[in-house]
């Protein structure tokens, strides 16, 4: 286990090759050239995460139009990610991480605490990287009720100078 690595704005993102949920082996850098919005989730089916990966669902228009592609990364196995985005009718890439790879370069993978337990899991986390593979932008310990509209105004922001 690594240490919790803090990846900040102006750092280049950490490259990495994941499985969709066609398990179809996805590299990062592989989107040069475009905007990526990297969100991190703890589990499909969640209450939360579903609501998070409907948000960006719907809003992918939007994004597209910006030049920018939504990837989703949770420890899920591929075929988890297909019942999800099957059942939700998702069409946000999501990326099968059960290595934590991704999770542990990103600093996404760390010790939480409920109910008095200590366990490690994912820190609800995105990350805006430019078509230069520059991280320009992170949300920590994301709330998922507005996120998606914030990640998306910054992106304006960002691409209006």
């Amino acid at each position: 286990m690594s240490e919790a690595r803090e990846l900040k704005p102006g750092m280049p993102a950490p490259d990495f090759v994941l499985k969709d949920a066609s398990e179809t082996s996805v590299q990062l850098s592989s989107y040069r050239g475009r905007w990526v919005v990297l969100y991190f989730y703890p589990r499909d089916n969640t209450s939360g995460c579903t609501l998070e990966a409907i948000d960006f669902t719907r809003a992918l228009p939007e994004f597209e139009k910006l030049n920018a592609v939504v990837l989703g990364v949770s420890p899920d196995s591929c075929l988890s990610h297909q019942k999800f985005a099957r059942k939700h009718d998702l069409r946000v890439t999501l990326l099968s991480d059960p290595d934590h790879q991704a999770l542990e370069a990103y600093g996404v993978w760390q010790k939480k605490r409920q109910y008095g337990r200590e366990y490690f899991g994912v820190v609800r986390s995105t990350f805006l990287i430019d078509p230069e593979g520059v991280v320009r932008e992170v949300w920590r310990n994301v709330r998922v009720k507005g996120h998606v509209e914030a990640v998306l105004n910054r992106l304006k922001e960002i691409q209006q100078g």
